[in-house]
């Protein structure tokens, strides 16, 4: 495996100078988080705005998602080019043009070319935030910026809808969107005054000992911890997906619950998952043990998730198993980090996390295709048993993932 990176240094770093990454990086990722849900909540507005169909405004998000991916995986060799910082200021100045594009746009064929545009910025994230924090955090925190990392992209989740919705009821609709604008824009002139804190070095070049090592720039995808990190955060995807969309109404549809307890479901697994990725933090200080922490942390959900498809139990207790699936999920997500950290190449990191993470991007515009079909076909039930095996199958990648890196014959 390669070395630590060179944050790990003997002597030790300020907890001011890792706090200070930390924060920006999260704020950054919380942004990227906000952005994915600023137009969905607006779909009714936008539906009578436009005279289009749901469908129609389901497939800005395939857009989104589509383009992000892409983006996502070239952007990591932008970022193992030229550093994560430009990077990032270019992303964020994508997602806050795109949401005043979205609010001065005329008609619907103008929203999907802001849906490119968004889901351009939408895609550096991931290996920005990720370079960052592995190579200027130092070792014994890396575990904690991880979870801060987590808990910002939950609270970015949480903060989209409840930005735009009060501002579309009291407003309209355009000044909500131009408001989310102002929000990126805002972090990005912060981020911009606190450059210096973001400033990175080279990367490291590869050495013999690194699996990756060579002249070509492609040559860590032959590592097949990548492709195996890569369906891990597929199938992540998907159960995020199953959650935060259909998982409610299957529930509703399966208990006859009160449709003031479904709209609370997602909110509570989120608000949840960010407390449960508090205690992930401290779990993930010893990388030995995450595939452990993963592989526990979602055969709770799973379980939990089972619970619900047995249609035994009372409405009134959904929300609160929604919580406690969010808890254990989010426990996991720390050490979901450090599988794709120990899988990486120093001299590739940013290249790594664009392909590995892009699998995030495959797996929410496939996910709802599987849903929805069950939905459309009355199969509430089985929307919770495949949300029950997405979470099984993570526990079985993480652990591959383990596996194909230690099969890895490294040197002398």
């Amino acid at each position: 495996m390669p070395a630590m990176t060179s944050a790990a240094l003997s002597t030790p770093v300020p907890l001011k100078r890792d706090a200070g990454v930390i924060g920006l990086v999260g704020l950054a990722h919380m942004v990227s988080h906000f952005a994915q849900l600023i137009l969905p909540p607006l779909f009714p507005w936008l539906k009578d705005a436009f005279g289009v169909s749901y469908t129609q405004l389901g497939f800005l998000m395939t857009i989104f998602f589509v383009v992000s991916c892409g983006v996502q995986t070239a952007s990591g060799f932008l970022v193992d080019r030229f550093g994560p910082r430009p990077v990032l200021f270019a992303g964020l100045a994508l997602v806050g043009a795109a949401a005043f594009g979205f609010a001065a746009s005329p008609n619907y064929w103008v929203m999907a070319l802001f849906a490119i545009v968004a889901g351009m910025g939408n895609g550096v994230f991931h290996p920005v935030d990720y370079t960052l924090l592995n190579r200027k955090v130092s070792a014994p925190r890396l575990g904690h910026a991880y979870s801060v990392h987590g808990i910002t992209g939950a609270l970015g989740w949480a903060s989209g809808p409840a930005l735009v919705v009060p501002l579309a009821l009291a407003f309209h609709w355009r000044v909500a969107l131009a408001a989310a604008g102002a929000v990126a824009v805002g972090v990005l002139v912060l981020l911009w005054f606190r450059r210096e804190t973001l400033a990175l070095p080279p990367a490291p070049r590869a050495t013999a000992a690194d699996p990756a090592a060579g002249e070509g720039s492609f040559d860590f995808l032959r590592i097949p911890a990548v492709w195996m990190c890569f369906l891990f955060f597929l199938v992540y995807a998907g159960v995020l997906t199953g959650v935060q969309t259909f998982a409610p109404m299957a529930a509703r549809q399966l208990l006859d619950m009160p449709l003031g307890l479904v709209a609370v479901c997602v909110t509570t697994y989120m608000v949840c998952s960010a407390g449960g990725t508090v205690l992930g933090g401290f779990l993930a200080s010893d990388p030995e043990r995450c595939e452990r922490v993963v592989g526990a942390g979602f055969a709770i959900a799973a379980l939990l998730a089972l619970t619900v498809a047995g249609g035994a139990v009372p409405a009134g207790a959904v929300p609160v198993l929604f919580g406690a699936m969010g808890f254990a999920s989010g426990i996991a997500s720390p050490s979901r980090d450090m599988l794709v950290k120990r899988s990486t190449p120093e001299h590739a990191t940013g290249r790594v996390y664009g392909v590995v993470y892009s699998g995030l991007d495959v797996g929410q515009a496939l996910a709802p295709l599987l849903f929805g079909a069950l939905m459309d076909h009355g199969q509430f039930r089985q929307v919770w048993v495949v949300l029950a095996g997405l979470q099984l199958l993570i526990i079985a990648s993480a652990f591959r993932v383990r596996h194909v890196r230690r099969s890895v014959a490294l040197p002398a």
